[in-house]
């Protein structure tokens, strides 16, 4: 709970500008509560007027394209070997690296889409993504796409959840993986059709 107190702290002083902060650098590739963040910041609008749920989600989606965008930038100039020291710095383990390097060559441009749901996906999904020379304007659209998701989703649920905060925190671990899970069900699904009809396209 000190995490939420510290957050809380932070809204009451400089409102939108501690969602753009910790969302900008989380999604550049340091390891930030930027979920923790969207959710406190949602219950906040609803509980105590402090932020809006609309300007929430305009200036989460603005920093998520944009962190992810340096974040592009930074493994495209410096490859991998800039990847694994930033890894390192930051205590991002090897296996996150891994992983993101199997979804990307399973699911490609979806990765994008699909890591913002996962919070060390999310991290280095930008940085990763430059370093294997994915097309910028490709990152740019799932990038774009995937942030509009993330955010209005997190967002709404910390403002649904506003007046039951106690009950929610309780259960936040089982709901975030409950969302997780749709979303990956949903966005599979989107997969497997678009694949489909390029198929039968050829």
């Amino acid at each position: 709970m000190h995490l939420f107190e510290l957050l809380r702290g932070y809204f009451v002083e400089y409102g939108y500008w501690t969602v753009a902060v910790v969302l900008l650098f989380e999604n550049a590739g340091i390891p930030l509560p930027g979920e923790t963040t969207l959710l406190l910041a949602g219950g906040m609008a609803f509980s105590e007027h402090r932020l809006a749920l609309w300007g929430i989600i305009v200036v989460g989606v603005s920093a998520c394209t944009m962190g992810d965008n340096l974040g592009y930038w930074i493994g495209y100039r410096g490859g991998r070997p800039l990847l694994e020291r930033h890894a390192r710095f930051f205590h991002v383990s090897r296996e996150h690296l891994e992983r993101g390097e199997r979804f990307f060559l399973r699911y490609g441009s979806f990765t994008i889409f699909f890591a913002r749901f996962v919070f060390g996906l999310r991290i280095i999904a930008g940085p990763l993504a430059g370093v294997m020379k994915m097309p910028w304007k490709r990152f740019l659209l799932f990038n774009f796409l995937g942030a509009i998701v993330w955010v209005s989703l997190i967002a709404s649920v910390g403002y649904f959840f506003g007046s039951r905060w106690d009950w929610f925190m309780g259960e936040i671990d089982e709901i975030q993986v409950v969302v997780a899970i749709l979303v990956l069900i949903v966005g599979f699904l989107w997969w497997r059709r678009s694949r489909a009809k390029y198929a039968s396209a050829k």
